[in-house]
């Protein structure tokens, strides 16, 4: 093949590139866009955990930027799928089928986990944690929050939770490709659940209780990760022996 038979295929992939991050600037757009012409149901929506709490805006334009970022955080959640799409349309053509196979279920099961991490997030940890904060109002000192405050404190806790479902696709990945073993998962138990105290502390807001919350579903699924990190290793041992005896 000749340099210039490289620099065409060289410029055609760069070219592919840019149409589609232009196709996933375009659809972000988009989507944030709708996002906010419903700002007032999503924010409905979004105060629903804090019901009876009361929201004020501390600065000019504290409220705009507010349901500008809740606009934009929504709009990349929305069309994260067609992103992802655009990821695996673009590296599918240099995959082996195996990689393939591994690349669509890290982006499907990641993209699942992801959803159910910030829905339970939204629907059980949130509403607890701030019925906890909430609680040591007094008589003399009653709480008001500040919205912007309130949609950075809700963003950080969907993230987090999000984040922390990806735990089993991380390791059953590195399962699948003989970087751990069900065995060392279960021997560095111990080492695993300070690593995810910490992560925890990162993850959420300064509070104890976020990251109390946060630190036993983790735990559950470091657990489940062990589990199909089992399955995953022992149909690696059966393709292997397969493969010797061929």
């Amino acid at each position: 093949m000749s340099d210039s038979d490289v620099q065409l295929s060289f410029v055609e992939h760069l070219s592919e590139l840019r149409r589609r991050l232009i196709a996933v600037f375009v659809v972000l757009i988009a989507g944030s866009a709708g996002c906010y012409f419903f700002i007032d149901h999503i924010v409905d929506r979004l105060l629903a955990p804090a019901s009876g709490a009361e929201f004020v805006y501390l600065a000019p334009p504290e409220l705009f930027l507010a349901y500008l970022r809740l606009s934009i955080t929504l709009g990349v959640v929305i069309t994260l799928p067609f992103t992802l799409l655009q990821i695996w349309l673009f590296v599918r053509p240099a995959l082996s089928r195996a990689e393939k196979t591994a690349t669509g279920f890290v982006l499907i099961a990641g993209t699942v986990l992801f959803a159910v991490g910030a829905y339970f997030a939204y629907t059980v940890i949130l509403p607890i944690t701030l019925r906890f904060f909430v609680g040591y109002a007094t008589r003399t000192i009653e709480p008001l929050f500040s919205f912007g405050s309130y949609v950075g404190f809700v963003n950080s806790i969907l993230l987090a939770f999000g984040i922390a479902f990806e735990l089993p696709v991380v390791i059953v990945m590195l399962a699948r490709i003989g970087l751990v073993s069900p065995a060392a998962l279960r021997r560095g138990r111990a080492y695993v659940f300070l690593a995810l105290a910490v992560t925890s502390a990162l993850l959420t807001p300064p509070d104890v209780v976020s990251q109390l919350l946060l630190i036993g579903p983790m735990m559950a699924l470091y657990e489940l990760s062990i589990v199909l990190a089992r399955v995953f290793a022992a149909r690696r041992q059966r393709e292997l022996e397969r493969t010797l005896e061929a």
